[in-house]
């Protein structure tokens, strides 16, 4: 039996889209990682992980980002 190349998971590549979409808006707002995760009192790896696409946060979380960059949650999940 021949190995198939693996499919990337479609999950995994939202979840990276929606990483560079905060980490775009972030830093247009001039936001350092460290001041965003402060202000949501979150941990800065987390931060890190979810621009790179590493972790899947729950709504709740990408709502309080959105909030935090001063932006609508939508702006962050929908494809333009």
């Amino acid at each position: 039996m021949s190995k198939s190349k693996p499919h990337k998971d479609p999950r995994r590549e939202e979840l990276r889209r929606l990483g560079e979409r905060i980490r775009e808006h972030r830093r247009h707002r001039g936001l350092t990682q460290e001041a965003l995760a402060e202000g949501l009192a979150l941990s800065v790896a987390y931060i890190s992980l979810i621009e790179r696409g590493g972790r899947n946060p729950p709504y709740t979380t990408v709502v309080a980002i959105a909030r935090a960059l001063g932006i609508p949650a939508a702006r962050l999940v929908a494809d333009d």
